[in-house]
């Protein structure tokens, strides 16, 4: 892997997760963290399945290998944020799928995040119990 250029790279991002790819000649292999996605997500098929969503939509995977650094967050979004990121891979690799990527929703960031904490309240937006007297 590391004596062979990479053909594309791309971030994907949900929540506090990062997702970074790259891309590779070969033959439909998906390494996360250099582990398969399998392994990864194993027990979690709903994940899995959302993860590799962008790779049912586009027919020309199997000619590539796909390897994702995945950290932050949680489970669920990291496998928000490496779909975000094999879905922004697909389209510098083919730009004649933006139409199906975008009609499914993938190429949009989903910017849900956890909202801060204010200062004076125990949570973001819980208070104390107000007492009158």
């Amino acid at each position: 892997m590391s004596d062979i250029s990479c053909l594309v790279s791309a971030v994907g991002r949900r929540k506090d997760a990062v997702a970074r790819v790259k891309v590779f000649d070969g033959n439909g292999r998906i390494m996360v963290n250099d582990m398969t996605i399998n392994e990864y997500l194993c027990g979690l098929e709903r994940l899995k399945k959302l993860a590799l969503r962008p790779m049912s939509v586009w027919e020309g995977v199997r000619s590539y290998d796909f390897f994702v650094n995945v950290n932050g967050g949680g489970v669920s979004g990291q496998a928000g944020a490496i779909s975000h990121s094999l879905s922004r891979a697909i389209l510098k690799l083919n730009e004649a799928s933006r139409t199906i990527l975008k009609k499914e929703g993938l190429l949009t960031r989903d910017s849900r995040m956890v909202e801060r904490k204010k200062s004076g309240r125990p949570k973001a937006r819980k208070r104390f119990q107000f007492s009158k007297r």
